[in-house]
């Protein structure tokens, strides 16, 4: 793909390359690529595993001669230097030819291997490289005779002999472009080679058609084609138009016969969300084919890391790169995957490309759509007859990859490929792919009979189109599959201009204050979103490309300023906004699929039916006599006198202008090219969030222990960067509403977007517990340092000197609690941690551990100080770590944990809420009142407690130590506890003052305060009750930092009016009795308002402290009378009156209009249902149901209506109070209507043996 496209070359190639043995300094041992096989070979030994590796796995000296490697060098480029590209030696040598030279025998599969490479420069920029490697034969005798001499060293019996074998060692010819047109510099080589083989010598000496390529042939101008000649043969290659997606000219095809479409969709899938990607082959093209593609099918995201399709051998110390990375590794097609050494996988996608499989990391979200889109993609592939699975035949046998030449292809029946004919007669000839495809169109339900299957275009085309059939075939394939992708984001981000947010400072305040600003309203995007799409969405938003998209979004204020992409993806998001007035539409999930396929096909078409321009012919140079001649079957090396510089005047002279100009030029040349202009550029790349500029690509060349250890310490400072601006951006989302207040921030975070903050977080504790790990063990590198951990406190604490129970840390690290002594708070222990998640026998794999163990230790808050103890052993860190890892980079490790420690700021239900089905210990102590002693108390207690996930059901509770301990299922966050006796026994009366409830995993406490008498003829007469509860919050020393109690809002302004205290009861005025009132309501209406995930408890709003109950009991016990001095008159005494007058005032039949009727028949038959209730609620307890009751089914206001006319208020109540009070009671009323449109759902707890 063309991002960053280099060069303001306006030539189609810079250099000529070629690259083999240089046969006067003769044959030097690979020592790089050798010793990192052999490291990698004696890895398994180091470790004590000597068994799983063989001996001569790895090392160069130890294998045949023939197999070993050795260094190949560059023979000659030609020009010598190109100011606008300078010459990169050491690049260009390992990437022509990675693995270095090769030795051949004649018995050997010698046929010539095509591959391109690309060249990544510090700015983002890049080069191609397209290389044809092949055999010649080996003329000096020194070279034979040393290897003879090599093979009788190495004791080999079918040794080669130089008397009766020939040597060939492979050569390599290679074009260095600005673009990446791949079949046609494919083709130049292929021709090139062919005419040093063929019997017959090209018309033309070579060094024609190399200066014509390197100096008369242009790069064509966007959407324009060009046509030049080579060797044998015209060569024809078009580009798109800047309206158009981006050139792109590697065979989709070929990804999706090796992978098929479902795996090419997950990695996809990890590709845009930044997993690091290793693509693993033994066939260096397929590694750039599938490296390019996937890139190419982000349009118009761009992959922002480390990007090295062909990783060659002697760079591997950088899989250890703790950043996201798209890599491709050459396998020798020996070793297996088991023998693969990588540091670290708890979040790679590993693709094994020749044996068309994939590893994905866990918790991989899903694509949106993914079987619609899935099905879209099929429905293209079946068209041109390719199947949608990965086909194991295309790469059967294959010694080299599939020459890509319409006579090979047409004839090679097993590739998937039409051949001239329908589908029917197609899948009749192919049984075994008719199998494969049936069973798909079962699955994908694609009707077959719909399919426009291509006809040979050879045909009816032949006349007009100017390149072969196959290459037709490939782009037209190519373009609706890319059309099918690009839809994708089109429709998915189709409003997003709306959300992103522009900056009100000046470019260069921007660029300095870039990691602090929020660029994109993320909450209200999301918030808009189908939820299906969520979970991928959420991620794909914290990504560095999407951040880097929407950044150049905001630098570009008009069309002009628009790099490529953006303008290509902003005119398609315009069509489709003019295409759906309604706008409503874009937000559903329906799937809607590409309708622009055709018009790209046909520009294609056009452009390669009629060609704009045909470059000047190859021509006799000026050479002298006896130059240019070769021997046949050898590439000779040229004559770079008459290839060192180009024609002094062509219709091209003019753009060699000075290089100044030229790179001035070279951002303002055809936007595909560049990001930014070039001082922008620079300083975005220095001020963005990426790490730094070299760590886009490593450095090709000088290996020294220097430069690897600068490598690792930009390694180490972008880790710590980056853990700063996740723990900032995580305690902003966080602190919600109140931040934003402050001026930070986005206006709330949704349960998803949590998700994603702590799998990110977990992601980045991975890569760096991964980052200079001597030995690799397990995928997670985060849960292989606890076990170690673990391993060592155990075998320590079996030692007599360690007493008391294992890996509980003995100083006073208790935490403190308000709870006081009745339930003394959980230990710290790291190791208890561990322990609870090694039983969970859910979480099968190490990463997932891992995982569980980071969102316990964050629910605890206690993530920084686990870590802190784990780090704290340095004999251990410094047996796993290298000396530049950066857990052993101490100012960096003490920031990092400082970092973390801010976490403790805020609740996190990160541990509870992902965890719903495991088992959870529970501990429940009722603590009586110690002033009237339950020390008599004869009844038997019982408790049932409800969470948000479920509730326990009745546990009795034995009498003598009112606790308890029971496992049972997570129930969540805790909401209520029913409480009661069976009033057994002489003495069955008691005050309770509260009932405590510990999680025994998480440690969290809840306490739910009671203060009242459950008993016959006590209080109000109640044998059970209903308690609500809030979160005990821990307040220990080092922890007091600002923090807000996770349910609750700033505390209202009744906690300013209300004095408490058990026995007097506070006499409010109604003023304050009207705001209360007010404030209650105002909490249920705010808990409405926000995302269904964010909601607290509305148990708590209505029957907690100050919540809707307690409100309308200040209502009614307002100017209330109270008859006798000794005897308590209950609210529900009133309400039982009224129902008794309501009762018999409908029998006697006062006429009344119809709406009285019906809520005089509503409120009778709630209190009936009420009172007949078998459980022994008192009156209180029924004066709270009633209100929940009469909440839910909206009729709050029309009782109170009722009550405030009825002739028993005027007896019950004196001329002040509230309920005679007209103006008051209608006020009242109109709060009370608020709640009409809200669907208010009750705990089970709240009504239990209710039948409304």
């Amino acid at each position: 793909m063309s991002t960053g496209f280099s060069s303001s070359s306006c030539r189609f190639a810079d250099y000529f390359v070629t690259c083999g043995l240089d046969t006067e300094s003769g044959l030097e041992p690979d020592e790089l690529s050798a010793l990192c096989q052999y490291i990698q070979a004696t890895k398994f030994r180091d470790v004590g595993r000597g068994n799983l590796a063989s001996a001569d796995a790895g090392e160069n000296f130890e294998q045949s001669p023939l197999r070993r490697t050795f260094k190949s060098k560059v023979l000659a480029h030609y020009p010598d230097n190109v100011e606008w590209n300078p010459f990169d030696q050491d690049a260009v040598g390992m990437l022509c030819m990675p693995k270095g030279l090769s030795f051949r025998t004649q018995t050997d599969i010698r046929e010539p291997q095509f591959h391109s490479f690309i060249i990544t420069r510090e700015d983002g920029s890049r080069t191609y490289g397209f290389a044809l490697t092949f055999f010649e034969e080996v003329t000096s005798k020194q070279i034979c005779s040393a290897m003879q001499t090599l093979y009788h060293m190495h004791n080999r019996f079918n040794s080669y002999d130089i008397s009766r074998d020939t040597l060939y060692v492979s050569k390599c010819i290679c074009l260095i472009t600005p673009m990446a047109f791949a079949q046609a510099c494919r083709r130049v080589l292929e021709q090139l080679h062919q005419a040093v083989t063929s019997p017959q010598p090209p018309p033309l000496p070579l060094e024609s058609y190399v200066y014509n390529v390197l100096y008369e042939v242009p790069l064509p101008p966007a959407g324009r084609s060009l046509k030049f000649l080579g060797v044998y043969g015209p060569v024809v290659c078009q580009r798109p138009s800047t309206a158009e997606l981006p050139l792109f000219d590697f065979p989709l095809q070929e990804v999706f016969e090796l992978l098929g479409v479902e795996n090419v969709l997950q990695l996809f899938t990890c590709a845009l969300l930044e997993i690091q990607i290793l693509l693993y082959s033994q066939h260096y093209q397929r590694l750039m084919t599938v490296a390019e593609s996937i890139t190419a099918l982000m349009f118009p995201f761009q992959w922002q890391h480390v990007y090295v399709p062909i990783l060659p051998a002697s760079l591997l110390h950088f899989l250890d790169a703790p950043v996201p990375y798209l890599m491709g590794l050459h396998s020798n097609g020996q070793d297996d995957r088991t023998k693969l050494e990588l540091p670290q996988e708890a979040n790679l996608c590993f693709v094994d490309i020749d044996n068309h499989f994939i590893e994905l990391p866990e918790d991989l979200p899903q694509f949106p759509n993914k079987l619609e889109f899935i099905q879209e993609i099929s429905e293209v592939l079946l068209a041109f007859g390719v199947s949608s699975e990965a086909n194991p035949q295309c790469s059967e046998g294959l010694g080299k990859l599939r020459g890509f030449r319409s006579g090979d292809m047409a004839s090679d029946k097993r590739n998937g490929n039409l051949a001239g004919s329908p589908l029917n007669s197609y899948l009749l000839r192919e049984n075994q792919t008719i199998a494969r495809l049936q069973a798909l169109v079962k699955r994908t339900g694609v009707s077959l009979e719909k399919l426009d299957v291509k006809e040979d275009t050879s045909t009816n085309k032949d006349s007009k189109v100017q390149c072969d059939e196959e290459e037709m075939k490939m782009h037209q394939l190519n373009i609706r599959v890319r059309e099918v992708f690009a839809n994708r984001f089109t429709q998915m981000f189709s409003d997003y201009e709306v959300f992103v947010i522009q900056s009100s400072q000046d470019k260069e305040s921007w660029f300095s204050n870039r990691d602090q600003m929020q660029n994109f309203d993320k909450a209200s995007f999301l918030s808009d979103q189908p939820e299906p799409y969520l979970p991928f969405l959420s991620r794909f938003l914290e990504t560095q490309m999407f951040a880097s998209f929407i950044d150049s979004k905001i630098l570009c204020h008009d069309d002009e300023d628009k790099e490529h992409t953006l303008r290509v993806f902003d005119s398609r998001v315009d069509k489709i906004r003019m295409l759906n007035v309604r706008t409503p539409t874009l937000r559903t999930s329906m799937y809607q699929k590409c309708t622009n396929i055709d018009e790209a096909e046909k520009a294609i078409e056009m452009r390669l039916c009629k060609i704009d321009h045909t470059a000047l012919h190859p021509h006799l140079l000026d050479m002298k006599i006896g130059q240019g001649r070769y021997e046949p079957g050898f590439f000779p090396r040229l004559q770079s006198d008459v290839l060192s510089s180009g024609p002094t005047s062509n219709k091209w002279a003019k753009r060699s202008a000075p290089a100044q100009w030229r790179r001035k030029d070279r951002q303002k040349q055809h936007a595909e090219h560049l990001y930014l202009d070039n001082d922008q550029r620079e300083k975005y790349i220095q001020e963005a969030r990426n790490l730094g500029t070299t760590l886009r690509q490593p450095k090709l060349s000088n290996l020294s222990p220097s430069v690897i250890a600068q490598t690792n310490w930009k390694f180490v400072e972008g880790l710590l960067k980056e853990c700063r601006n996740k723990t900032k951006r995580m305690l902003v989302e966080k602190m919600g509403r109140e931040a934003v207040e402050l001026g930070h921030g986005e206006v709330s975070i949704t349960g998803v977007e949590e998700n994603t903050l702590i799998a990110s977080l977990c992601d980045l504790l991975e890569r760096i517990w991964s980052h200079g790990l001597q030995v690799k063990q397990g995928k997670s590198a985060l849960w292989s340092h606890l076990l170690h951990y673990q391993e060592s406190k155990e075998k320590r604490d079996a030692t007599p000197a360690g007493l008391g129970p294992p890996g509980i840390i003995h100083d006073t690290e208790r935490r403190k609690s308000d709870a006081g002594c009745a339930m003394p708070p959980l230990k710290v222990s790291l190791i208890q941690d561990m322990r609870h998640i090694q039983n969970i026998s859910e979480i099968k794999t190490d990463v997932g551990k891992a995982r569980a163990w980071v969102r316990l230790s964050m629910e605890k808050k206690l993530l920084s100080r686990h870590l802190k103890h784990l780090l704290s052993e340095h004999e251990l860190t410094k047996k796993l770590y290298k000396r530049y890892a950066f857990l052993r980079c101490d100012d960096e490790k003490e920031q990092f944990l400082y970092h973390l420690l801010s976490f403790n700021a805020v609740d996190y239900f990160c541990f509870t809420n992902v965890f719903t089905t495991i088992m959870i210990p529970y501990h429940v102590v009722i603590i009586p009142s110690k002033k009237l002693g339950g020390s008599m108390f004869t009844a038997n207690p019982w408790v049932c407690v409800s969470g948000e996930l479920a509730e326990t059901g009745v546990l009795q509770v034995p009498k003598n130590t009112l606790e308890i301990t029971f496992e049972c299922q997570n129930l969540g966050k805790l909401t209520t506890v029913q409480m009661g006796h069976d009033n057994s026994g002489l003495y069955a009366k008691w005050l309770v003052e509260c009932v405590m409830v510990r999680n025994g995993i998480t440690g969290h406490t809840y306490k739910f305060p009671c203060g009242r008498w459950l008993g016959k003829g006590v209080d109000d007469g109640s044998l059970e009750r209903i308690l609500v509860g809030e979160l005990v919050t821990s307040m220990e020393n080092e922890d007091r930092m600002c923090r807000t109690p996770p349910t609750q809002q700033s505390p209202g302004m009744m906690r300013r009016f209300v004095t408490i205290s058990p026995n007097s009861k506070p006499k409010l005025n109604t003023g304050q009795i009207q705001e209360g009132v007010g404030e209650a309501i105002n909490g249920i209406v705010k808990h409405f308002h926000k995302p269904e995930k964010e909601r607290g408890s509305l148990t708590l709003l209505l029957c907690g402290e100050y919540g809707l109950v307690w409100a309308l009991e200040q209502v009614f016990q307002h100017g209330f009378k109270s008859p006798r001095l000794f005897k308590n008159v209950f609210i529900w005494d009133f309400l039982e009156k009224a129902q008794v007058y309501f009762e018999s005032a409908e029998q006697s039949q006062v006429t009344q209009d119809e709406n009285w009727q019906m809520r005089v028949r509503h409120f009778c038959h709630f209190m009936r249902a009420i009172n007949s209730t078998p459980r022994n609620i008192g009156k209180d307890g029924k004066f709270q149901m009633l209100v929940c009751l009469g909440a839910r089914d909206h009729l709050l206001h029309h009782w109170i209506a009722l009550l405030a006319e009825c002739p028993i208020t005027a007896q019950m109540y004196e001329d002040m109070a509230l309920l005679k009070d007209h103006s008051l009671v209608n006020s009242l009323i109109r709060v009370l209507q608020t709640l009409q449109e809200f669907n208010i759902t009750l705990e089970a707890s709240l009504v239990k043996g209710i039948g409304i």
